[in-house]
């Protein structure tokens, strides 16, 4: 028998708190007020985002870090499924807080569950035909110090699984 915890621990207190802020309250119930406690100390992501969402032809500075893009043979048995994607994260709707607090939680339990390679759907925006600000941002984020530790490379997915929308992240090997 398995002893039960009756504490979140933090990964749990911060996706439970995305996930309670969606919920809408029954007919005739107040709504709870969802506390922001439990939501990592972060660099904004909208600074972060900042020299990716330039006007087109803008010179963007120069990032103190760049992932490396999967080689082609990674890439080539990613999108044929000879690899396996071992974890999927969706961040369709959410809010660039939101989908922050969520992929660092979700990447960093990924990699210390020994897991390689994941799924990130960030979409591909809105229909007007502009650029979505998540699919933007993302490739952003894996690049800094904040992801270095977790993140090995990323590239765009291939369209069978959400091309330009998604992108495949190799997370490092964990250290013994």
């Amino acid at each position: 028998m398995t002893r039960r915890s009756d504490r979140l621990s933090e990964d749990d207190r911060v996706l439970w708190n995305l996930v309670a802020r969606t919920a809408k309250p029954l007919k005739g119930k107040a709504a709870v007020p969802v506390p922001d406690f439990g939501i990592e100390a972060k660099p904004a992501p909208a600074q972060q985002a900042r020299p990716v969402a330039g006007p087109a032809g803008a010179a963007k500075p120069k990032a103190q870090h760049v992932s490396h893009a999967l080689d082609e043979p990674t890439l080539d048995k990613l999108s044929k499924g000879r690899l396996p994607i071992e974890g999927r994260v969706d961040l369709h709707g959410m809010t660039q807080d939101e989908a922050y607090s969520l992929l660092f939680s979700f990447l960093r339990r990924a990699h210390a569950g020994g897991i390689r390679y994941v799924l990130v759907i960030t979409g591909k925006g809105s229909s007007s035909g502009g650029d979505g600000v998540l699919r933007r941002a993302v490739p952003a984020w894996l690049s800094t110090p904040a992801f270095r530790p977790l993140v090995s490379s990323h590239d765009h997915a291939a369209r069978n699984h959400g091309g330009s929308g998604a992108l495949y992240v190799r997370l490092r090997r964990v250290r013994s």
